[in-house]
């Protein structure tokens, strides 16, 4: 940004970071996502194979394992916290900024460049799924490199830095099939595709560097494939039919939702540049013709960004983060747009969001009456509080900034808007350790951890704590109960106990045991005359032990 000096930006980008890592380890791991992709680096940690992934010691194939590496490795060095299972995640977040940093540094300029940056920084699903541990935004990482590396090697007229930078993309999406599986390469591949058509330019795919590149993707991808697979054979089907095919083409995990789905989400996500984002779009389809024979930059990472709108409304699957990889590309072009834009412009993009701003308010006020429940009703309000300072914290920089457009400082008002719905969404977030008690067990594991003997039997009755086994550092035996666990009880039946009638009998000669099943499930245990003592008791699980 040509207003900011370079002493500047380094100020920036620490506070930007400070913000960023801020909470890392504050709030609870919440189920079902966070405490899975704890716990399964974690088990491989305490059984030393890196090689075949298991959730509660059952085998389990939906993804691969670059992250479960990442944080497993991240425990082996600093022990098994918070922090470290989210660390991974907030690590590729951050990263993706400075990528886009240097994307747009070398594509677009300077000035386009930080702003670019400062727009992804803030926006509100970026900042979101940069804090929850998930996968996608580690693979999202991993796409923007490959793309980037796309678009540097083909603006290259030396052969030599063409190559390398085709090799850095071909990379790129090795490490987004090891991330997520198959969509690394597919997504990337069938947006070429298109973007070939659209353009009626090919001559990109003979500068593809098909050969070297190959050889890179599968030098990465191909090792852990081969092993897995040798040690356990029914992989092939389960990862590549199953979860890739079927998951797409069906219903099948019951994430189904309308076509019109992710409107919201992308209207939510992209704030507070959401009108910019669609003025952006605009302005490309309008304003990107080049020649045929030059790889049109601008028009690809369109092309990009719509195809996984499309892609994945038309999916079976559907979950707010699928959206995540739209908006690197699309903070590059709106980087773009704001280096020429008015401030005056900006302005009145900026201007609507007030809006939303109070309605946050709004919500913030009034969350209490949200409540379902007498213990939401006693934890609504509390999260309220942050909801209302996130908000007040949003209203002010939306006002801050637009008085800056207005004075026709746009680089510092960039900044001022960037940062404080950086901070707002940081606020919001954190403030969900309020009630995080609902959707997680870390409670639970500190009320019955003196009981807990590292050989005594524990079994999970009816149902599975994500977040349990984590924070006990164990695992349980599943009792009439499979879920996401089925494909690896079928391999191993030996792991689970299928019925409640087979626990009781199970449950009368132990010696000593501890079991947690639903508060509706303890009168059916009652009646198959177990004895149980019970050792913690909420409004949604009891633990008990063999008196």
């Amino acid at each position: 940004m040509d207003r900011i000096s370079t002493k500047q930006a380094w100020w920036l980008l620490i506070a930007v970071a400070l913000i960023w890592f801020a909470n890392l380890e504050y709030r609870t791991l919440i189920k079902p996502d966070e405490g899975r992709y704890a716990e399964i680096p974690r088990e491989m940690v305490a059984s030393g194979d890196w090689v075949t992934p298991r959730l509660n010691e059952l085998k389990y194939f939906e993804k691969p394992p670059l992250q479960y590496w990442a944080t497993a490795t991240a425990y082996t060095l600093f022990g098994e916290q918070q922090w470290t299972s989210r660390l991974w995640t907030g690590l590729t977040g951050f990263a993706g900024i400075l990528l886009v940093w240097f994307a747009g540094l070398r594509l677009f300029g300077r000035e386009a460049a930080g702003y670019a940056a400062l727009l992804l920084s803030s926006s509100l699903l970026y900042v979101l799924m940069g804090h929850i541990n998930t996968l996608d935004m580690g693979v999202t990482f991993f796409l923007t490199l490959g793309i980037v590396g796309l678009l540097l090697g083909q603006a290259q007229m030396d052969k030599t830095k063409q190559r390398n930078w085709m090799l850095v993309a071909w990379a790129g999406l090795a490490l987004a099939v090891l991330s997520k599986g198959l969509m690394g390469l597919v997504l990337p591949g069938t947006a070429l595709f298109i973007y070939c058509m659209v353009q009626r330019d090919f001559g990109v795919l003979k500068r593809m560097h098909w050969l070297s590149g190959l050889a890179v993707f599968f030098a990465i991808t191909v090792p852990w494939f081969v092993l897995v697979m040798k040690a356990n054979p029914e992989f092939f089907e389960r990862f590549f039919i199953y979860e890739h095919y079927t998951r797409f083409t069906t219903k099948t995990h019951g994430r189904y939702q309308p076509w019109y789905y992710f409107i919201p989400i992308l209207l939510a996500g992209a704030l507070p540049w959401t009108v910019l984002m669609f003025d952006t779009m605009l302005r490309t389809i309008r304003n990107s013709s080049l020649p045929d024979n030059i790889f049109n930059t601008e028009r690809f990472l369109l092309i990009w960004a719509v195809f996984i709108y499309l892609f994945f409304s038309v999916s079976g699957s559907k979950l707010p983060s699928y959206l995540l990889p739209m908006l690197p590309a699309l903070a590059l072009l709106m980087g773009k747009r704001i280096a020429e834009m008015n401030a005056r412009v900006l302005f009145w993009q900026v201007a609507p969001v007030l809006l939303v701003a109070l309605l946050w308010l709004g919500l913030a006020l009034n969350v209490g009456k949200l409540a379902d429940t007498p213990n939401q009703a006693e934890l609504y309000p509390r999260y309220g509080v942050w909801l209302l300072i996130a908000a007040l914290v949003s209203l002010a920089g939306l006002l801050a900034g637009m008085r800056l457009l207005w004075r026709d400082k746009k680089p510092v008002a960039v900044v001022v808007l960037a940062l404080s719905a950086l901070l707002s969404a940081q606020i919001g977030l954190s403030g969900y350790e309020t009630v995080a008690r609902e959707r997680s067990a870390k409670h639970i594991a500190e009320a019955i951890r003196g009981e807990v003997k590292a050989d005594m039997p524990f079994y999970s009755v009816l149902t599975y704590e994500q977040t349990l086994p984590f924070y006990l550092k164990r695992t349980f035996t599943l009792v009439e109960y499979q879920d996401e666990m089925a494909y690896g009880i079928q391999q191993e039946p030996q792991r689970w106990i299928p019925t409640i009638g087979e626990f009781a009998k199970v449950w009368a000669v132990q010696h000593e045991a501890l079991a947690i099943m639903p508060v509706y499930a303890y009168a059916q245990l009652q009646k198959q005359g177990l004895e149980m003592q019970i050792i913690f008791e909420d409004t949604q699980h009891i633990v008990v032990k063999k008196p």
